[in-house]
């Protein structure tokens, strides 16, 4: 098993942009670090633990049922777009540096943040590429999942952090609600268009 490739792989795939990195980011300027702390922890552990549940066998399922995989897929597209609405719909409130005056909203919990990554197109393609690239024969493939789980855990949260301070670091320049609003306008988009690949491989499934 090739740790350093594997290491690698965690790291550009946890650290570039998608819609966890973008959401926690707009979790951090909207609602800052500490309310945001459970959806960060629902993102990392959550993806760990697909991480297991996928390499055991609940792949196996979609190439039993393909049409199991559309409507998953189709529920990825309808909830990111909630959730877009959500972020573009946010209450400006002004925001300061006493956290007293953070916006009165509701950041995504630690189960609703877990129960995301099953229809996050972004985690479909990072478990199964990792499983698929650095699992080999002649090492147990149980030990080898979990090690994946591990990298991504140990290595992924990190990255995740760097996101959400990012976002909260923001938040000191986003004190007029005007400019709050189009961060929120500009995440949402960001995150709508993060779809346009799954649609078309949607399209291409589903008249195939």
């Amino acid at each position: 098993m090739e740790y350093s490739a594997l290491f690698l792989f965690t790291l550009a795939t946890s650290i570039t942009p998608g819609p966890n990195n973008l959401m926690i980011m707009s979790s951090g300027v909207n609602y800052g670090f500490r309310r945001s702390l459970p959806h960060l922890l629902g993102i990392d552990i959550g993806f760990t633990l697909m991480i297991i549940a996928v390499g055991l066998g609940v792949s196996q399922l979609f190439v039993q049922v393909p049409a199991l995989l559309i409507w998953l897929k189709l529920a990825g597209i309808i909830y990111l777009t909630y959730l877009a609405y959500r972020i573009a719909t946010s209450q400006t409130t002004p925001l300061v540096a006493d956290t007293s005056n953070i916006i009165q909203g509701k950041p995504l919990s630690f189960i609703q943040a877990a129960l995301f990554q099953w229809v996050n197109p972004k985690a479909w393609i990072m478990i199964i590429g990792a499983i698929v690239t650095y699992t080999v024969a002649d090492i147990s493939y149980l030990l080898q999942v979990s090690i994946i789980a591990m990298f991504f855990l140990a290595f992924g949260t990190p990255c995740t952090f760097l996101w959400l301070g990012f976002g909260t670091a923001l938040k000191r320049y986003l004190a007029s609600p005007r400019h709050l609003r189009i961060f929120n306008i500009v995440m949402a988009t960001l995150l709508l268009l993060s779809l346009v690949p799954v649609v078309t491989e949607l399209f291409d499934m589903a008249t195939a």
